[in-house]
């Protein structure tokens, strides 16, 4: 009898210690407001995009999501917040390769690596273009390599944001590809390069589209001669892609921008992070509102998709910086 009731004793504890264990598990994720961190000044792109998320997301966690701002050091100091708060799912980084995968190879200060968090979902992909002064001699990317080949003793010149941006390291890539040499002008912003090339101070960049540049581009101030995804985008159907040409086949880029969590967030909490957005990703509202913003709704990849995706895509800019011996500074 004394043993029977030292069975059902430790029967009843452990029943009892399992529903607590349970109870404190992140099962029901999530239970309160859910945070989602913008290493950048409201107001901006990034910004814009975490917003046309929020309300959707929101009703699919049953819980409100609220943007926060932190900008600054490249968008290290809202990443390295995000890695300081426990990794409960209750903080999302929107990343991009800029600041999870490109800071730290231009920047000593960054410590943040790529490896820190983990990629749930690109959610947007923005279209990347070659655009060059209004009376550069070149309607293509095929010709402008043809004019750089030729300018070899007067290289033409590039903008770019600053040394090692995603603009720099894919001009970079292009050299290498091509065997042409050209010159680098670093900016602080997209802003101030791209009023000089409606000036004609620069030769030409690679840069995001925006409708800015499309009005330039109708107004006659600047030609928009490629683009580089793998495919043409929706938004600019007419625009060839630089792998259309006879020089840079194979040669694609996009930037995206993602939803992410620190590596050791709980298994079950990515899963409901992820299907919660995917179905965000699929409201006709969420991929309308982004279009205005010139951006694409990413595609839905897997939970493992995801990660080759980012673990591609930070293999290939790594690699490009070794190439070009690119050091922090």
């Amino acid at each position: 009898m004394n043993a029977f009731m030292t069975f059902t004793s430790l029967l009843t504890t452990l029943v009892f210690a399992t529903g607590s264990a349970l109870a404190q598990t992140p099962a029901t994720y999530p239970n309160k407001q859910v945070n989602l961190m913008v290493p950048y000044p409201a107001g901006g792109p990034s910004d814009s995009i975490a917003r046309i998320f929020t309300m959707p997301l929101s009703k699919e966690l049953g819980q409100q999501v609220i943007v926060e701002n932190l900008g600054g050091v490249s968008g290290a100091l809202a990443a390295q917040k995000v890695l300081a708060a426990p990794a409960d799912g209750y903080y999302l980084f929107q990343g991009s390769p800029n600041e999870v995968i490109l800071s730290a190879l231009a920047n000593a200060a960054v410590k943040v690596k790529a490896e820190n968090f983990r990629l749930i979902q690109p959610v947007a992909d923005a279209v990347m273009v070659f655009v060059v002064r209004k009376d550069l001699p070149v309607n293509n990317v095929d010709e402008l390599i043809a004019l750089a080949r030729k300018s070899a003793n007067n290289p033409l010149t590039y903008g770019s944001v600053g040394i090692g941006s995603l603009y720099h390291l894919i001009l970079e890539d292009m050299q290498q590809r091509t065997g042409t040499t050209l010159t680098h002008a670093p900016y602080k912003g997209n802003a101030p390069l791209l009023q000089d090339l409606g000036g004609g101070q620069v030769d030409f960049a690679v840069l995001v589209y925006s409708a800015g540049m499309g009005a330039l581009a109708e107004q006659g101030r600047l030609k928009v001669i490629g683009q580089l995804g793998a495919q043409r985008s929706e938004l600019l159907k007419n625009v060839p892609t630089a792998s259309e040409g006879k020089e840079l086949k194979n040669f694609s880029y996009k930037i995206w921008s993602g939803l992410m969590v620190p590596k050791n967030t709980p298994e079950n909490v990515v899963q409901r992070l992820h299907k919660a957005i995917g179905v965000t990703l699929q409201d006709p509202s969420v991929r309308s509102q982004l279009a205005a913003q010139t951006q694409l709704a990413s595609p839905p990849m897997s939970l493992a998709e995801a990660a080759h995706f980012y673990e591609s895509e930070t293999l290939r800019y790594r690699a490009i910086a070794k190439s070009i011996n690119l050091q922090p500074q």
